[in-house]
């Protein structure tokens, strides 16, 4: 007869827990304690930050120009041009190659989005003097442009990229034999004929030498350069992009100046081992890199959200 009164007990502390549980398992005994015991709506879950744009690595971009100049020359057509195509085709973005003739191809990548796309140009051979390796003439601005292009595709979409290492922008020989235009800049004279047409190319050629200083060439498009100074004071690099001016260049970007679309060129033409064999890796420095690739971004994400 004194048990009864011991199972009731019982069963009383089981429904008692029960609900603890249930409440704690809920969620609601939390929001009931937190806000001083009468409110139980639910606890608003904290806010979560959009992700921060991915940043040019500079540090990339070397690597990559140290995995060309390992290779040895690369004049067009060669084997180790060959040899440097085959990695950098595999680092861009959907990356492929586009035959342009003569036994020569670019290598292309693409950013999806919309409209006229925004073409970034280097180019992947070397000058056909025997024992020049290149280093800044042409794979830091290959580094640069492939670490550009890593960093650009994380972005939210935006207008679409277009991504051109060219082939043969150096003329088959040197001393030149010809009008350079005719005989050079052969990858991107192609660009210009066949593929879409862009709405602003960004040429990046002499950018990985010490004490950088990328002036307008007085051919390059006035407004998207000053588009470029803007984006790089932007960056924390507007000492790089001083208010002056060099010659006019022959180089990738003329191709596209010549039908009328706003180009630009970045190249130092002061730098003292051109079409020398002294261009080598020691000639660079990281911190040129970087102030030339920060610029470009942020120009390039400027441009996309047009």
């Amino acid at each position: 007869m004194r048990l009864r009164p011991l199972f009731v007990l019982l069963a009383v502390q089981l429904a008692v827990g029960g609900a603890v549980v249930y409440l704690i398992a809920s969620g609601t005994l939390e929001g009931w304690l937190t806000s001083g015991g009468g409110d139980r709506r639910a606890v608003a879950p904290p806010a979560v930050s959009a992700k921060a744009p991915a940043r040019f690595d500079a540090a990339g971009a070397m690597r990559w120009a140290r995995r060309q100049v390992a290779l040895g020359p690369r004049p067009a057509g060669s084997a180790a041009e060959r040899r440097s195509g085959a990695l950098l085709v595999r680092a861009l973005p959907r990356g492929r190659f586009e035959d342009i003739g003569g036994g020569l191809r670019n290598v292309v990548g693409s950013i999806p989005g919309r409209g006229a796309p925004i073409l970034l140009i280097a180019h992947y051979d070397t000058t056909p003097v025997p024992g020049y390796l290149g280093a800044n003439n042409s794979a830091a601005a290959v580094g640069a442009v492939v670490e550009l292009a890593r960093a650009l595709r994380s972005d939210p979409r935006g207008r679409a990229v277009r991504v051109v290492l060219t082939d043969g922008e150096e003329a088959p020989t040197y001393p030149v034999q010809g009008s350079f235009y005719d005989v050079a800049l052969r990858g991107s004279r192609y660009e210009a004929a066949h593929g879409p047409r862009p709405s602003a190319v960004i040429v990046l050629d002499f950018i990985g030498n010490r004490g950088l200083q990328l002036v307008r060439d007085q051919s390059a498009d006035l407004a998207l350069w000053a588009k470029l100074r803007t984006a790089a004071q932007r960056a924390g690099v507007g000492p790089t992009f001083p208010a002056s001016e060099q010659g006019t260049v022959l180089d990738d970007h003329t191709p596209s100046l010549q039908r009328g679309i706003p180009a630009i060129d970045l190249i130092d033409f002061r730098y003292a081992c051109w079409q020398r064999t002294c261009d080598t890796l020691d000639k660079l420095d990281v911190r040129s890199i970087d102030a030339a690739g920060r610029a470009v971004l942020e120009l390039v994400r400027e441009l996309r959200r047009r």
